[in-house]
């Protein structure tokens, strides 16, 4: 039912309004690539590329947005490798297919996808939303545990390229200062996902509290955020308390019940210089094999390795045109062990942007990150 919801909009949208925005974008990656898993012993060198298309059109209180992508792999080692056979397997929760199936032609793998498709109506007071979107929820910068829909990836070469959720939200704006959005979405199964969300400003703080129900997980979540004072300090929190039937090693399902939070700060510099930093505490640890048992998981995102990680971000305009960051997090385990990723980008202009950079991982054998190599990238987007 909500895959004709989806298209009726889209059909709908379409034909009433003939005039629309659009947008090409390509985004080039040239990786060499130590293994990604323990099991593989190969440095690879590939080549990732996307070219996405999007148009987004807006008449009085309606609107509507369409973003596709095409997708190139080339590089014999990579696309026989087991990391791209898992990164293959991971695929939107929803419905109907997003994407076709890859195309090899030797060297290389392609494919087409969906990346959103939604319309919505929005006033005031009210914003709704039909379609294959993004539903942002959280505070964190590093972690989103509470987000269970859209969560980001911190250690992936593009932390913001999640899937999309085919859903059904409502927004209202209850005064100035507090709203309540309430969501409906449906899952590959066919069966559905539910999520309620308050929101508001309390003294010196936003306030949030929100809810995710499924077949196989619940969820209740807090989020906090405000100023220290006068400081120019921001800090927040986030915390989840999740119940969700899981894939033991024997492949059975258990329940596994257990809190998630974390507590952060940021803080702009004068001199150009942001800092973020950030920890995360998980009151449950996964093993590998476990985590992997539960990719299709609602959860799959807060199944950590360990218990309590450290987190820092940060950014630095060195002038006009160049912008270099830092990624460091610290996995406390029973052995250490630590993810950094430094970039450096060169905006030319409006058009073309590059960008250096490595993700590096250290720590003993056995340890989150010890076993895994080091990536490093050169990027080049172009918007036309």
């Amino acid at each position: 039912m909500l895959k004709k919801l989806v298209i009726l909009v889209f059909l709908f949208v379409y034909t009433a309004y003939a005039e629309f925005d659009y947008s090409i974008e390509n985004t080039n990656f040239t990786i060499s690539q130590d293994r990604l898993r323990p099991d593989e012993k190969k440095e690879s060198f590939y080549n990732y590329d996307r070219l996405r298309f999007r148009s987004d059109y807006v008449q009085e209180s309606y609107f509507t947005t369409i973003i596709a992508d095409m997708v190139n792999y080339l590089g014999y080692g990579y696309i026989n490798s087991v990391s791209h056979t898992i990164a293959k397997a991971q695929k939107a929760d929803t419905p109907f297919e997003t994407q076709s199936s890859y195309r090899n032609y030797g060297e290389g793998e392609a494919y087409v996808k969906l990346y959103r498709l939604y319309g919505g109506f929005e006033d005031g007071s009210n914003r709704v939303v039909l379609g294959l979107q993004n539903i942002t929820m959280g505070v964190g910068r590093i972690w989103t545990p509470s987000n269970l829909f859209n969560p980001k990836n911190t250690y992936a070469f593009e932390p913001d390229e999640v899937f999309g959720v085919a859903a059904l939200t409502y927004t209202i704006h209850l005064n100035e200062t507090s709203n309540f959005t309430a969501v409906v979405s449906q899952k590959r199964d066919k069966s559905y996902k539910y999520a309620l969300r308050y929101k508001s400003f309390l003294e010196y703080a936003d306030v949030a509290l929100s809810t995710i129900s499924s077949d196989d997980t619940s969820m209740l979540a807090y989020e906090l955020e405000g100023n220290l004072a006068d400081t120019g300090i921001e800090l927040r929190s986030e915390g989840t308390y999740i119940k969700s039937s899981l894939k033991s090693p024997m492949l059975q399902n258990e329940e596994k019940e257990f809190f998630q939070g974390i507590v952060g700060a940021d803080y702009g510099f004068e001199n150009g210089l942001t800092l973020v930093a950030e920890a995360l505490y998980s009151s449950e640890s996964f093993d590998y094999d476990q985590i992997l048992l539960n990719l299709q998981s609602d959860v799959f995102s807060d199944l950590r390795y360990s218990k309590f990680y450290l987190g820092t971000t940060l950014s630095y305009s060195l002038n006009i045109f160049l912008d270099a960051s830092l990624v460091y997090i610290e996995s406390f385990n029973e052995h250490n062990s630590r993810f950094i990723s430094p970039s450096l980008r060169y905006t030319l202009n409006d058009f073309n942007t590059f960008s250096l950079g490595a993700m590096l991982k250290d720590g003993p054998g056995g340890s989150e990150f010890g076993d895994f190599g080091n990536s490093y990238y050169f990027k080049y987007v172009f918007t036309f």
